[in-house]
C-alpha cells in the first residue's frame, strides 16, 4: 500500500509542475503575433478563423478600436502584441481553471467603402480546445455587429 501513496504523490507533483508550466510559460510575441491572412492552419484542430467579409466596419481605425474594446471586455484577455494603429493585434486569453493560453490574432483590412477583418484564434496546448476558440470568434463577431 505504501507504493500506492508514493505513486499518487508523484502524479500529484507532476500535475502541479504541469499546471505551473501552463500558467508561467512565456508567450513570445514573435511566435504568436501572426497575420491571420497568411498564417497556416495549426496542425491540431484546436483553432478557428473569421474570413474577410464576415465582419465589416465603417472605416479601418474605427473597426480596430471596436476590436480592441470587444476583446478587452472578454474575461481573462489582454493584448499581447500589435496595436489599433497598426490595424493588427494579438490577444491572449487564459482559461479559468488551468490558465491555458489561447491566442487570437486580428488584422483589420481596408475594403471598399469601409473595412473588414481576418482573425485566427488558436490554442497553445492540447489537441482539443472544446470549441472555445470558435466561440470566442463568434462572440467577437456578435460584439462588432452590435450598434
Amino acid at each position: 500500500m505504501i507504493w500506492f501513496g508514493r505513486v499518487l504523490a508523484v502524479l500529484l507533483a507532476a500535475l502541479v509542475v504541469y499546471g505551473g508550466w501552463v500558467r508561467l510559460a512565456p508567450s513570445d510575441p514573435t511566435r504568436w503575433h501572426v497575420d491571420p491572412l497568411t498564417a497556416p492552419d495549426p496542425a491540431s484542430p484546436n483553432f478557428a478563423r473569421l474570413a474577410p467579409g464576415e465582419v465589416r466596419g465603417a472605416d479601418p481605425a474605427a473597426l480596430a478600436a471596436r476590436v480592441q474594446a470587444a476583446m478587452a471586455a472578454m474575461p481573462r484577455t489582454r493584448l499581447l502584441a500589435g496595436s489599433t494603429e497598426a490595424l493588427h493585434m494579438t490577444f491572449i486569453t487564459r482559461s479559468r481553471l488551468w490558465g491555458f493560453p489561447d491566442y487570437t490574432s486580428v488584422r483589420v483590412i481596408p475594403a471598399d467603402g469601409g473595412a473588414t477583418l481576418a482573425a485566427l484564434a488558436r490554442a497553445r496546448f492540447g489537441s482539443d480546445d472544446l470549441g472555445v476558440n470558435s466561440a470566442r470568434l463568434a462572440a467577437l463577431a456578435a460584439a462588432l455587429a452590435a450598434p
